[in-house]
């Protein structure tokens, strides 16, 4: 197939990841969590990330990223995460909440090479046994050059058990968009974009992860006429597995966030 863009059209199909705007606390919420677990860090509250757990009435999935302090301005910015489930009294008074489980996440991001856009709290229905529901962090990712451009969405799954927070899936990729092109339109591009659904495990154990991905890739080239078309190659499809190994999923390099 082929169809004809103007060069200035090419960067904006690669760079589909744009802000939401990011998943906003309620007025001073991640602030105060903050003030009273880390008094003397740095939050930062551009990136900080609420939501209410539709699955459990009253809870509240908080994330604080917090920049660790470096001496050379010129350093890879790196983040230490503290993801944490409140308790919400039934009458809503939010001077009575209660930390239910945390997990501290040393370096658990950074923006070498690229910019973190936006943290947002995944509730989706991630139903791993009759008494373990996930749910997810996405970290959206852009790079930081125009001409060689990078957009990527991750995901990690934590599992509340027993009054204890756990990481059962690290950070993976889901979708992606990245390619190089010159300013007369001559570039490639590549598209990921993956569906993540779930399975019954085997001999009783959480659910296998099913991750169908579908992979597409074009090249731009200049016509003798002076337009701008792009040339899609076939998708190509494939279909990963990820089991739980008693503590958490077994994840393939191919999938590990870049």
């Amino acid at each position: 197939m082929r169809r004809v863009l103007r060069p200035t059209l090419l960067s904006l199909g690669l760079l589909a990841f744009v802000p939401l705007g990011h998943a906003a606390c309620e007025s001073g919420l991640a602030e105060r969590i903050h003030a009273r677990l880390h008094p003397e860090r740095a939050l930062d509250e551009r990136l900080a990330a609420c939501k209410p757990w539709p699955a459990f009435p009253g809870r509240i999935v908080i994330v604080l990223p917090m920049p660790r302090p470096a001496s050379d301005p010129s350093a890879t910015k790196v983040y230490d995460l503290e993801v944490l489930l409140v308790q919400r009294p039934d009458n809503g008074n939010t001077e009575r909440d209660t930390l239910v489980s945390r997990l501290f996440q040393a370096e658990a991001m950074d923006e070498d090479g690229v910019a973190i856009q936006e943290i947002k709290v995944d509730t989706a229905r991630y139903v791993l046994a009759p008494d373990a529901r996930a749910f997810g962090l996405r970290v959206r990712y852009r790079g930081t050059t125009h001409a060689d451009a990078f957009a990527s969405e991750t995901l990690r799954l934590y599992v509340a058990q027993g009054g204890k927070l756990r990481e059962v899936l690290q950070e993976i990729e889901l979708d992606s968009d990245s390619g190089e092109w010159n300013a007369d339109c001559t570039g490639r591009f590549r598209q990921l974009r993956t569906m993540l659904s779930t399975r019954p495990g085997r001999n009783g154990a959480f659910a296998d992860l099913v991750l169908s991905r579908t992979r597409t890739q074009s090249r731009a080239q200049v016509q003798d006429d002076g337009s701008c078309a792009e040339k899609a190659q076939p998708p190509q499809y494939s279909t990963v597995v990820l089991r739980y190994d008693g503590e958490r999923f077994k994840v393939p390099k191919s999938v590990l966030a870049p």
